[in-house]
């Protein structure tokens, strides 16, 4: 599998994983915050076991700043899905705004610098 495959597709299971390792316990507020720590650094622990992989096969492909604005995109497209899904938000336009100038970074950052 090539980079420009493996890469992204890893960040985005991984980003589902930190998502709920970093939002999911909202939906649990009797938890005492003890437990919430815990299950977060555990679902916290197969994210890294995927975000690491997909940095080193990617690094080479893309460069560090491509990574990480890749990583970000994913990241909000994630949690757009996860707000609305699972706690019940609605995607207001501000949220569409930031997701624009998100895809607005992916542009320049993957444009050539020659």
């Amino acid at each position: 599998m090539t980079a420009w495959i493996a890469t992204p597709v890893l960040l985005l299971f991984s980003n589902i994983l930190m998502t709920f390792a970093w939002y999911g316990h909202l939906k649990a507020p009797s938890w005492p915050l003890w437990l919430a720590v815990v299950v977060s650094w555990g679902i916290a622990f197969f994210e890294y076991c995927l975000a690491v992989p997909a940095n080193r096969i990617g690094y080479g492909t893309f460069t560090g700043q491509q990574l990480k604005v890749m990583q970000e995109v994913i990241t909000l497209a994630v949690f757009a899905v996860f707000s609305v899904a699972f706690l019940g938000e609605t995607l207001r336009w501000n949220f569409l705004a930031a997701g624009a100038c998100l895809v607005a970074a992916v542009v320049f950052i993957f444009l050539p610098v020659d």
